[in-house]
């Protein structure tokens, strides 16, 4: 676990936008007032949107088999309808 850096409220207040550019990059904070905790400052988690091509190349190649007539019977199965889909 990593301990967050304290800062106080006037820290906050006097270097808002150097703390927050360290949140932006990631870094948490607990903000303290008159000695004591009163918050913390987290980085959001964002979602990707996409995966670079490396990584899912090199994903897909520890990737277990599959065939396709697997796949297909698991569709079908899925629908209901014991009809091949396509």
């Amino acid at each position: 676990m990593t301990v967050q850096p304290e800062i106080t409220q006037r820290d906050l207040r006097s270097r808002s936008r150097e703390i927050m550019d360290a949140v932006q990059a990631g870094q948490a904070f607990t903000v303290t007032r008159d000695g004591h905790r009163i918050g913390e400052l987290l980085p959001l988690r964002r979602r990707r949107r996409f995966v670079p091509r490396g990584e899912f190349a090199a994903m897909s190649r520890s990737a277990p088999g599959s065939s396709l007539d697997v796949f297909r019977a698991d569709q079908d199965a899925a629908v209901g309808t014991g009809r091949t889909i396509c």
